[in-house]
């Protein structure tokens, strides 16, 4: 059985037909996507961000400490003892 004769020539959106329900649309090039962007985004998004700053930039920087001081101890480590080689003749 092929796909066509199932479908009978209707294409993807035209296969059921929907009695008692009513459906609008408006075209993507009728809409206004940025609209209130600069007048309601800016001023919410500073909002948002006065109003989460303290809970979201103390673990960043505790963060930044732990790994700061880890890749310091590293390098520390790493490095030779000049005291170990100062009878070496």
């Amino acid at each position: 059985m092929r796909l066509t004769s199932i479908l009978n020539g209707a294409h993807f959106g035209n296969l059921a037909k929907v009695h008692g329900i009513v459906t609008y649309k408006l075209s993507p090039f009728e809409q206004r996507a940025f609209a209130g962007a600069i007048s309601k985004g800016l001023p919410n998004m500073v909002r948002r961000i006065r109003s989460n700053i303290f809970r979201v930039t103390p673990p960043f920087i505790v963060g930044y400490l732990i790994y700061d001081l880890t890749e310091r101890k590293h390098t520390a480590l790493l490095r030779k003892n000049p005291a170990d080689y100062a009878n070496d003749e």
